[in-house]
């Protein structure tokens, strides 16, 4: 597992990740959710997912405030909300 990871906010150090295995008939991947931190210590959650031979695909980085625009913003979707554990 790489510790570093570039995003559109520089270079920024691999805190945590979680994997969740999936498969689709018999294609075989797994989604990612990853905590970054840059060196100004502002962090960072990504989402990706990678296929069987590796390699991350998809890459979506939000910044911590961001995920307070989400939250704020899944108020007016309460199915997706509800679908993300986030309320609903």
């Amino acid at each position: 597992m790489a510790t570093r990871a570039a995003t559109p906010w520089g270079p920024a150090d691999l805190v945590e990740e979680l994997t969740v295995p999936q498969q689709a008939g018999t294609k075989r991947f797994a989604s990612k959710v990853q905590l970054l931190e840059t060196a100004k210590g502002e962090r960072l959650v990504r989402f990706s997912y990678a296929g069987a031979g590796g390699g991350t695909r998809g890459p979506v980085t939000l910044r911590e405030r961001d995920i307070g625009r989400l939250k704020a913003a899944l108020a007016q979707h309460p199915a997706l909300s509800e679908a993300l554990g986030m309320g609903g």
